[in-house]
């Protein structure tokens, strides 16, 4: 019986670093938009102005996991920490499911009693927020976690928003249709909610060990099978740890005996060419052509 102990370590430090931009960036702006809201007497830039405050606390929630992910296994967490950086991203999409309802119930209700506000004001301040906010998000499409994935979706929101801020402002600079800036809202809202669910669900398929979507079972059956002493592969399992790094285990079947050293060499050759099926550490178990090994699992 033979085992293979590949550590691999895919650290995420450029993770971190953006998930600190664009924190300390929102944080930045919900203070700019709070002085803004106030100076232009706008209740919504108040309201989203509280919506990014969520997003801060969001990002900084990401942030830390996404720290903490990158620490090393330990007595407690074997497999490490990775899966923190899964924790920040169904919480994350749980908030933006929250904060989409609430542009809901807000928006809903304005399609029927449309508000006229300071369209000039909202104007300037709406051009600050695409930058602002497009800065951050070109800065976590950088990323590859799904916790930049999330955040980048808060922030696109935010994009989005100020987008239709901006449109609605400039039209209703030269026409009364405040009911404009609702159903803009409306559409953004149901945009975020969309990828939420989507976001939340790729979550929880790792999170119940789900196969990877770009792995193979098939084709790693006869990757390894390709290899001459190995005649018989079973009890397979596939899963991820975060989305990105990629673990199995396998029984491989040998039909004579075999030295540790010709065990070493098939568990290296199998570990190179699983390299190319997406598969980061693999375990292996070898067995005798007659050997029963009473696994309860197929």
């Amino acid at each position: 019986m033979g085992h293979d102990h590949h550590h691999g370590h895919h650290h995420h430090h450029h993770g971190t670093g953006n998930l600190r931009v664009a924190f300390f960036l929102n944080l930045f702006f919900t203070i700019v938009e709070i002085v803004g809201g106030i100076y232009t007497g706008s209740l919504a830039i108040l309201s989203d102005a509280l919506h990014d405050l969520g997003d801060s606390l969001s990002i900084g929630l990401s942030w830390y996991f996404q720290k903490l992910s990158q620490k090393g296994r330990d007595k407690k967490f074997s497999y490490g920490y990775k899966r923190f950086s899964l924790l920040g991203a169904i919480i994350n999409s749980v908030v933006l499911l929250v904060g989409s309802g609430i542009i809901l119930s807000k928006a809903i209700p304005a399609l029927f009693a449309p508000e006229t506000v300071d369209a000039k004001g909202m104007m300037y301040l709406a051009i600050f927020g695409v930058i602002v906010n497009g800065a951050a998000v070109l800065k976590l499409k950088k990323g590859s976690s799904i916790n930049e994935e999330v955040i980048s979706l808060h922030l696109m929101e935010d994009v989005l928003g100020w987008v239709a801020v901006l449109i609605g402002s400039l039209v209703m600079m030269f026409w009364d249709l405040p009911i404009i800036d609702p159903i803009l809202s409306l559409l953004i809202a149901m945009y975020i909610i969309y990828n939420a669910f989507r976001n939340l669900k790729k979550s929880t398929f790792i999170i119940l060990q789900a196969k990877p979507n770009e792995v193979d079972i098939e084709q790693i059956h006869k990757t390894l099978l390709s290899i001459p002493e190995i005649t018989g592969v079973h009890d397979c399992h596939v899963w991820s740890m975060d989305g990105e790094y990629n673990v199995l285990s396998a029984h491989l079947v040998i039909e004579k005996e075999i030295s540790m050293d010709e065990m070493a060499s098939i568990k290296s050759k199998a570990k190179s060419l699983l390299k190319e099926e997406h598969i980061d550490h693999a375990t292996f178990e070898f067995e005798g052509k007659d050997e029963h090994c009473g696994g309860m699992l197929g």
